[in-house]
């Protein structure tokens, strides 16, 4: 995913985390009359984790997940999947066709982060790589999809036992290259909804580093925000640092555009439709006394409607071209403004159905265990599935990962939470499957009941 949902990163103790994943798997306590379901999670469990632990151990960068993609389609070709591989690069499809009644997609992402991992555990990652840009980096589960992919596995073997239970078309996707924005748009472009069956419906969850483990989150409407990056070449003419009155500075003028980009939210935007426009890097020059030509700032855009979208990457473009005109830079060299390809597109919960699967999963389990959310300003390609075909009804949920006595800990000011993407973040991986797994089986046998 391509946010944290915390801010900081923690200073947590790695023991507790390492001894906490380490302990043999103990089931997710259940209320009184557990569900069939979670008996036959919480009796699977011990494999699940073994799973889980291979998966954090051998994580795989966005686009690279061979292996990754070859153990899980192994799994679903024996519980009787119609699976085929390589669907958009990596991604896995299996179909499962149960008779006439709704198509349900149901996605889990499978892509790893170049970071190196710090959290203690005996099973942590100690892969290491290149990136695509030829950076030597180590490869972690930093936000959490070898939970996603567990869960997925889970699911899948829950639903495949159950089919007495249900009727119609059962679409299990693996993903790659949602860290990149990519997988999604790749999938659909090399003909997810042409050469299989098109879903009615889709549900897929993600972790959380704000909630304590086990406890599910729900938001209707938009859910996650558009992530644009944006690139802006301030151009000038350069010199002698002795003699500015020669130049036309791109540092000064890169700086004006920083400064005034921020008007766009706090003076444009209406203050109840949040964004963000961040400038996460500003390059230039490479020595004391020389004033470059050039100077380049890279931004991070986030909103959630495609009208705010488009106002603020117009608002951009303005910006830099009115602060280039008034600091007298002549026609050829205006700023160039660069929209990067890696667009992810929010995330949106129809809300009613969105309400709907809350009620299911508040009927399911107690009513403390789900609660609404906000909308975050991260981004997740998920999204690209609604909006491919916005008939479709489209749920993500969160499910918390933060162990309870840390989140108390952290809530009496005594300890700081990692978050997604940081070296440090390790959920409570069982507590994350088991109550996922039991989430999508409930909402996917509610989808697809029989009459």
């Amino acid at each position: 995913m391509r946010h944290a949902l915390t801010a900081v990163l923690a200073a947590v103790s790695l023991s507790s985390i390492a001894s906490a994943q380490t302990a043999p798997a103990t089931p997710v306590p259940q209320p009184s009359g557990q569900s069939a379901i979670g008996a036959a999670i919480a009796r699977d469990m011990d494999g699940l984790m073994t799973l889980y632990r291979d998966l954090h151990a051998s994580p795989e960068l966005s686009l690279q997940e061979v292996n990754t993609a070859a153990k899980l389609a192994k799994r679903l070709k024996a519980l009787k999947f119609d699976v085929t591989e390589k669907v958009g690069g990596t991604g896995v499809v299996a179909v499962m066709k149960n008779g006439s009644g709704p198509t349900l997609l149901i996605r889990a992402d499978m892509d790893g982060l170049p970071v190196v991992e710090q959290t203690g555990l005996d099973f942590a990652s100690k892969v290491r790589t290149r990136t695509p840009e030829g950076v030597e980096t180590g490869v972690m589960h930093a936000c959490g999809h070898d939970t996603h992919m567990t869960a997925f596995i889970a699911t899948a073997k829950l639903l495949a036992a159950r089919k007495d239970q249900w009727k119609g078309t059962l679409v299990m996707i693996l993903q790659p290259a949602e860290e990149v924005g990519k997988g999604a748009r790749d999938m659909l472009e090399d003909g997810l909804y042409t050469r299989f069956p098109r879903p009615t419906h889709a549900i897929a969850f993600h972790d959380a580093a704000n909630l304590t483990a086990g406890v599910i989150g729900y938001t209707p409407g938009y859910a996650l925000a558009n992530v644009d990056s944006v690139d802006i070449l301030v151009k000038g003419v350069g010199g002698h640092g002795a003699y500015p009155q020669t130049t036309k500075d791109p540092i000064v003028l890169g700086a004006r555009i920083v400064t005034t980009l921020q008007t766009l939210i706090s003076r444009e935007q209406e203050p109840q439709d949040p964004a963000v426009v961040t400038v996460g890097s500003f390059q230039a020059g490479a020595k004391h006394n020389i004033i470059p030509d050039e100077a380049k700032l890279l931004l991070t855009v986030r909103s959630y409607s495609d009208e705010t979208r488009a106002r603020l990457i117009e608002g951009i473009r303005r910006v830099a071209r009115g602060e280039a005109m008034a600091a007298g830079v002549p026609e050829d060299r205006m700023p160039v403004v660069s929209v990067k390809d890696e667009f992810t597109p929010s995330t949106y919960n129809p809300p009613a159905f969105a309400e709907q699967m809350a009620g299911l999963l508040k009927s399911h389990f107690p009513e403390s265990r789900v609660v609404q959310t906000p909308a975050v300003m991260g981004g997740e390609d998920f999204g690209r599935f609604y909006r491919a075909d916005k008939s479709i009804n489209s749920f993500i949920f969160w499910v918390g990962g933060v162990p309870a006595d840390r989140m108390a800990a952290a809530a009496a000011g005594q300890a700081t939470l990692p978050s997604l993407h940081s070296p440090f973040w390790a959920p409570q991986a069982d507590r994350v499957i088991a109550t996922a797994s039991e989430a999508m089986t409930v909402l996917a046998l509610d989808i697809l009941k029989k009459d």
